[in-house]
Parts: C-alpha cells; sequence; structure tokens
C-alpha cells in the first residue's frame, strides 16, 4: 500500500458519510496516472497552486483599485482567506479538506483586472457575456490546461450565482466566499475611513460580533453547528438574517457611489482601449492567444488576454499604447 491509498484509507474510515471520497472521483478530462503519493484533489491543489494564473491574483484587485497601504486585500490575498474559512468548516464537518481547498483556490482563477469594475466592462465586449466562474472554469481547463477533476471544476463553476455544487464541499466554498468578502471588505472599507465601525447597524454586530475577528467566527460556528449531521450546508435564521444584512450595508455604503469605487469610472476606458487595440492587432498577443483567437475568434481570445491582466500589467500596457512618451533629443 503506498502513501496515496494509505491516505484514502484513512479518507474511508474517518470521513463523514457525506463527504466527497478522492478515490471516488468520477476523474478528469484526460486521464492520468495515479500519484504514488498524492489523492486526485491533492494533485489539483497543486496544479492550481504552480499556475501562472494563479500567481497574477496579487496584483488584482479585490474591492478598492490601487490602493495605498500594504493592508488591503487583493484577490490573491481573498483566496486565500476564503481557503482558510472553507478547510475550517470542511475539517470541523470530517468533509474532505483537500476537496475545498483545490477549488477555494481555484475559485477565482479567471477574475479579471480591477475586480467586479473589469468584469462588468468585460462583459459588454465579449461574445456571449462575461463571468469570472465561467472564465476561471476556461482558465485551468483551455488556457492553462490543468485536467482538474470533475468535483473541483463543478464547485469552482457554482461557486457564485444560482447554481448549486454537486458536492457538500463545493457548498462550502460558496458560503465561505461571501463569509469572507462581506467581513473583510467592512475591515478594509473601515481602514480606508469610507464607514466607521460604529455606524454598522446594532443588529448585525449583536449577532455577529463588533470586530472582523468575531463576524468570522460566528458565521464560522453556527455553519459548523446547524450543519453537524447533515447532509447539507445549512445556517441559522437569526446568524442567516444578519450576514444578508451586512451583505446590503456593503453594497449600500462602499460597493456603490463611495469615493473609492469613484476610479471605477476610468475601468472601462482602459478594458475598452485594450479590446479595440488587441482585436485590430492579434499579432500582439501572445502566441498561444493567437492560436486560440483563430479557433475561438478573435473576440474571445482578446477577452482571454485581458481577464488574464492584473492592474498593473493593464494599466502599463493602457500607456504603453495610448500615452505619448517624451522624446530626448540626442
Amino acid at each position: 500500500m503506498n502513501i496515496r491509498e494509505m491516505t484514502e484509507k484513512i479518507e474511508r474510515e474517518t470521513l463523514s458519510p457525506f463527504a466527497t471520497l478522492s478515490e471516488s472521483t468520477r476523474g478528469r478530462r484526460e486521464e492520468m496516472p495515479l500519484c504514488e503519493i498524492r489523492t486526485e484533489f491533492q494533485r489539483d491543489r497543486d496544479k492550481i497552486l504552480h499556475s501562472k494564473s494563479f500567481r497574477r491574483l496579487k496584483h488584482k484587485t479585490q474591492v478598492f483599485i490601487t490602493p495605498e497601504g500594504d493592508h488591503y486585500r487583493t484577490r490573491l490575498t481573498h483566496t486565500l482567506e476564503v481557503s482558510q474559512i472553507a478547510r475550517t468548516i470542511a475539517r470541523s464537518l470530517r468533509l474532505n479538506e483537500d476537496l475545498v481547498e483545490a477549488m477555494a483556490l481555484g475559485h477565482d482563477i479567471g477574475h479579471t483586472p480591477f475586480g467586479h469594475a473589469g468584469e462588468n466592462a468585460l462583459d459588454k465586449l465579449c461574445p456571449g457575456g462575461f463571468s469570472h466562474s465561467r472564465q476561471s472554469i476556461r482558465t485551468v481547463e483551455i488556457l492553462e490546461n490543468l485536467n482538474l477533476t470533475w468535483e473541483v471544476l463543478n464547485g469552482i463553476a457554482n461557486h457564485s450565482g444560482d447554481g448549486e455544487s454537486a458536492t457538500l464541499e463545493g457548498k462550502i466554498l460558496k458560503i465561505a466566499d461571501r463569509i469572507a468578502y462581506i467581513t473583510h471588505d467592512i475591515d478594509d472599507a473601515c481602514r480606508a475611513r469610507i464607514i466607521d465601525e460604529k455606524d454598522i447597524p446594532p443588529f448585525i454586530t449583536d449577532v455577529l460580533g463588533k470586530t472582523n475577528a468575531e463576524r468570522v467566527n460566528t458565521l464560522v460556528l453556527d455553519i459548523v453547528n446547524s450543519s453537524d449531521g447533515k447532509n447539507d450546508i445549512l445556517m441559522s435564521e437569526e446568524v442567516e438574517e444578519a450576514m444578508i444584512r451586512l451583505r446590503t450595508y456593503l453594497f449600500d455604503h462602499v460597493y456603490i457611489g463611495s469615493k473609492a469605487k469613484a476610479e471605477e469610472k476610468k475601468v472601462s476606458g482602459i478594458i475598452e482601449g485594450l479590446f479595440k487595440y488587441y482585436y485590430e492587432n492579434v499579432g500582439a498577443m501572445p502566441l498561444h492567444l493567437q492560436e486560440i483567437a483563430w479557433k475561438d475568434g478573435v473576440e474571445r481570445a482578446v477577452c482571454d488576454y485581458i481577464a488574464g491582466m492584473s492592474d498593473r500589467f493593464a494599466i502599463y500596457t493602457f500607456n504603453d499604447i495610448y500615452v505619448p512618451r517624451s522624446w530626448d533629443r540626442i
């Protein structure tokens, strides 16, 4: 019995009957020889972690575009916080921690530069619209060709929107993503002095807590206690209502109309400018995207290229194309 087989045996003997076992995966698009050490879900986690798209998340906006300060969340730190929350819930419920970690690390891998402002801009330009969930699947399956398991792909595809994952681990990812962004976005908004902690409605703070740590702890504990022994991921009515109200408060005071979001008006111009240039100059894109242009169409390839850019690379490239450079006489 090799190490992977020992791990699979431990899963069979210790995980919940509702857990997704590594040895029971529906498999990959293309079959691969099994690893002697890692389970299939552990391999997926490693594939995502070592991908170029994952590394680029460190310079992609979470909420605040190009903030001054080192402590604001980026798309990468958001992803790591989602992973931590999801793993804690999965471990407590004896579900598959490796599966939920792989899903969490890959859930935003196809996100655009400039956060949801960039996503909205590309949505108007991309044939058939643009969704970061669909782009995450396209990124791991086509652009990076990671050949992930069906379960990981299913969790990534359904981490937002109305879709529902086929596994409890995928359901954990969906709620962990929401817990992460509503708690850390409040924290960042307070740091940026967009809102003040004392202005959060009392019902929310009375139920969830007055600090970021307290709110995360309350939400995670409630999910674990409400879901233990059940074939579903649940929350109590009171805590769920408080979380919904907190999310609504964020939309009303941070996501829409706040001074920190004013720079988003410039995002559409950058995205549209880049799209126009590369649509007219396909040869200026990397070779693999030129090949995609031949296969899937120029518009689709240009959207792939822009979606993969970091904030700073998008700004640099836009300036390089459209902003005149000074000329020094020799």
